[in-house]
Order: C-alpha cells, then sequence, then structure tokens
C-alpha cells in the first residue's frame, strides 16, 4: 500500500490532482475558523455545549458535524454544504415524480448540466432562506438563557449574516466543483468527509482527558476498555466496507442480433444490486424527523412542549426505537424512488436481454422487485444498527458522544464510502500507468 502511495506522485497528472484537492481542502479548513462579523463566538461556543449536554442533539448538531465544527463557532462556512445536500436530494426526489424533470434527466450530459444548475439555484435559495432564520434567532437573548451572541442586532445584522453564510456556502460548492474537476475523488463528498475528520483531534483529547494517563487513580476509562473500544472500531470499519460494497449479481444473457454483416449480442452480464442503495440519505432524513422536536424546544420555551421534547432526545428507548424504524422506512423509500425496475426490464426488453429462467418484461420486474425488496431488508436492518451503537456506546462505556460517534452513523458511512471511491479512482490512475494498485489480489468497486 505504501508503494502504491509513492507511485501516486511518480505520475505527474495524479501528483498534480492530488496536491490541488489538499490545497483545495486546506481553503476549505481556514475558512471554517473565520468568523461571522457580529457574533459573540464564545457565548455561542457555551451555549452549544449546554444543549449538547442537556438534550443530546439537535439539527443544529447535524449541520455542525458536517460543516466540521464551522455551526458552532458561526464562521463564514458555518451551514457548510448542508444547503447544497438538500437541494440535491429535493431534485432528486422531484425528477423521480415530475415527468419533466425526468425527461430532462434522460437527455445525458446535457440534462445533467441543466439539473445541476437547478441544484445551484435551490442551493442559493435553501442558504438565504436558513441564513435569515439563524440571523433571526440569533438576536434573541431569551433562547441562549443569558447569553448574548449577537452585539448589534437589527437589520443590519441581518443581511450582513444572510450576505455572509450564502457566499461561503457557494464558495464551498464552487470548491467541490474545483476537486471534482480539476482534483481527485468527488468534491462535495470530499468537502464533507474533510469536516467530519477535522473532529478526531477533539475527540482523541477527550479520550485522553478520560483515560488520565498521568493520575490512574482518577481515570474514567481503563487501558483495558481502550483495547475494547479500538476492536470495535476495526470491526465497525469493516462491516461498513462489506456493507457498502456488497451487490446482489442478477445474470443477464443478450440474445445474438444479426445487423447486415454484423453480429451483435450473444454475451453474459450481470446486473449489480446494491445491499445498501440509500446510504447515508435514508439517515439524514430519519435525524431530521427525530431531532425536530428537541430543536423546536430551544425556540419554544413552553415547559410542557419542553418536557414531551425530552422522550425524543438521544438516549431514550423511544428515541431508539423510533429512529431505527424511521431509518428503516426511508431505506425503501429511497430505493422505491431511484430504483424502477419496470425501466430495467423494458430496457433489457429493447435490446434483447432476459435472465436465465425469467419470462422478458412484467415477470422480470416483478422477480427484480422481490430480490430489491430482500436485499434493501438486510442493508436497511445494519443502517439502522450502525446509526443506533454509537448510543450504545456511549452508554456502555460512558465516552462523550464526540467520541462514541466514530463508532458509527452518518460519519462512518461517509468517511468510509468517499475513501474507498477515492482510492479506487487513484488506483485506476495506477493501473493504466502500469502501476500496482493499492490491493494486489482484485479490485477496489467504486460506489453507484
Amino acid at each position: 500500500m505504501l508503494s502504491a502511495l509513492f507511485n501516486s506522485f511518480k505520475i505527474p497528472d495524479l501528483k498534480k490532482r492530488i496536491v490541488i484537492t489538499a490545497i483545495l481542502l486546506a481553503v476549505y479548513r481556514v475558512g471554517c475558523y473565520v468568523p461571522t462579523p457580529g457574533i459573540n463566538g464564545a457565548a455561542l461556543a457555551e451555549f452549544f455545549s449546554r444543549i449538547a449536554k442537556t438534550q443530546g442533539g439537535t439539527l443544529f448538531g447535524i449541520i455542525n458535524m458536517f460543516s466540521g465544527g464551522a455551526m458552532e463557532r458561526l464562521t463564514i462556512f458555518a451551514l457548510g454544504i448542508m444547503p447544497y445536500i438538500s437541494a440535491s436530494i429535493i431534485l432528486q426526489l422531484l425528477t423521480a415524480v415530475i415527468p419533466s424533470l425526468e425527461k430532462l434527466a434522460k437527455e445525458g450530459r446535457t440534462g445533467h448540466e441543466k439539473i445541476t444548475q437547478y441544484t445551484r439555484y435551490g442551493t442559493v435559495f435553501l442558504a438565504v432562506i436558513q441564513s435569515f432564520f439563524i440571523a433571526l434567532w440569533l438576536e434573541n437573548p431569551a433562547r441562549f438563557e443569558g447569553l448574548r451572541i449577537v452585539m448589534f442586532p437589527g437589520w443590519g445584522f441581518r443581511l450582513l449574516t444572510v450576505l455572509t453564510l450564502t457566499t461561503g456556502t457557494i464558495f464551498i460548492m464552487w470548491l467541490g466543483e474545483q476537486i471534482q474537476e480539476r482534483g481527485i475523488g468527488n468534491g462535495i463528498s470530499l468537502v464533507i468527509t474533510a469536516g467530519i475528520i477535522s473532529r478526531i483531534p477533539t475527540a482523541l483529547h477527550q479520550l485522553f482527558v478520560l483515560l488520565s494517563p498521568f493520575s490512574p487513580a482518577h481515570s474514567q476509562i481503563q487501558p483495558f476498555t481502550l483495547l475494547i473500544m479500538a476492536a470495535l472500531l476495526v470491526g465497525v470499519i469493516l462491516a461498513v466496507v462489506l456493507i457498502t460494497q456488497g451487490q446482489r449479481k442478477i445474470p443477464v444473457q443478450y440474445a445474438r442480433r444479426i445487423v447486415g454483416r454484423k453480429i451483435y449480442g450473444g454475451q453474459s452480464t450481470y446486473i449489480p444490486l446494491k445491499v445498501d442503495t440509500s446510504g447515508v440519505i435514508a439517515i439524514i432524513f430519519a435525524q431530521s424527523l427525530i431531532l425536530f422536536p428537541a430543536t423546536m424546544s430551544s425556540f419554544i420555551p413552553n415547559p410542557i412542549f419542553q418536557r414531551w421534547a425530552q422522550s425524543w432526545v438521544r438516549g431514550h428507548l423511544l428515541y431508539t426505537v423510533v429512529y431505527a424504524l424511521l431509518i428503516i422506512f426511508f431505506c425503501y423509500f429511497y430505493t422505491a424512488i431511484v430504483f424502477n425496475p419496470v425501466d430495467l426490464s423494458e430496457n433489457m426488453k429493447k435490446y434483447g436481454g432476459f435472465i436465465p429462467g425469467i419470462r422478458p418484461g412484467t415477470s422480470t420486474a416483478e422477480f427484480l422487485d422481490h430480490i430489491m425488496t430482500r436485499i434493501t431488508l438486510a442493508g436497511a436492518l445494519f443502517i439502522a444498527f450502525i446509526a443506533i451503537f454509537p448510543d450504545f456506546i456511549m452508554a456502555w462505556l460512558r465516552v462523550p458522544y464526540l467520541v462514541a460517534s466514530f463508532f458509527g452513523g452518518t460519519g462512518i458511512l461517509i468517511v468510509v464510502g468517499v475513501m474507498l471511491d477515492t482510492v479506487k479512482q487513484i488506483e485506476s490512475h495506477l493501473l493504466m500507468h502500469h502501476y500496482e494498485g493499492f490491493i494486489k489480489a482484485g479490485r477496489i468497486k467504486g460506489r453507484r
């Protein structure tokens, strides 16, 4: 593996792409520490620390994770890339239900470019709306338990906040597109991954404090517990890799066709049906719903509503059960949106393809739907387990959630998936230039 890493810098084009990617990611991380004007950063950080302890997480925690901690400091990149992710998901769902967008998506590169442009417009719109309501929320000292976050409230602060946060989101979107075009890997995904990985030093510091090597008598974590955590982390990563790469191969046979003097078809191939089609989308949807009551409790000071919201915070049995069920539901929901067995069977029939033992047409569509339903159940159960596993780690080993979050949840799925995709792209460059890849036996499969 080390030799493959060194060989990556022997190829001029690949070296240039890696360097450009590293520089652009460094620019993004620097921007995560540039404060928004008119904000008391220390008071805001104290507020986020309070809600993390008392409520077990809100929607702001999700934004904070995707922005690499920029939200709790309210820097110029506080919104992160979340508006772009939301706009992309909305466009993807609308493409499946609006015929004109569905037709546009089938027009190839031209249609893809138009949908990308619509996504950019949606990103700007969502960023403006979110930043405006964040400015209104920050101006009210009653919601921060006496903490004064905004030094000079008013329309000047609101407009400046909207302009700053929206511009920051647009700049991050531009960085992601530049990485996609001139660097290596998926730009937007790498930006998100960089934000998640940036929390590792803080998590290690918290773990070091709990371990207390200079005062074993006051240590909250024993060395044996640390070994258990290391083994669990390796096991979780291996399991996520297997599920991410897992697929059911459906054999397809194409009949021979004679067109003029040429013979087409006659070969055998397969349709790869992924075990985990939804990826992190299901967890993001489920988190947005399950954390909504806890988020609203910070806006509504009603004691009855706040007591009800406390039953929907991390650590409660009701939260865990409903969260897992929501993830399973959204796994099936998203799979039904992006996977259309009828269209797939019609395309196979159009080009003379058939599944051995299955009649073309309706029977093929029913067979594919049956197979996809079964393998999605396995993927949904695993994703639900990975999502709630950090809660068990936090309760069992008594570690902060920041440390426990690296044992599952959205972060580990994104990091593993993006790293696999990036390594696959680097390996393709190495093999194209006759260098050995990262894995000598077999190939790394990219995400679809």
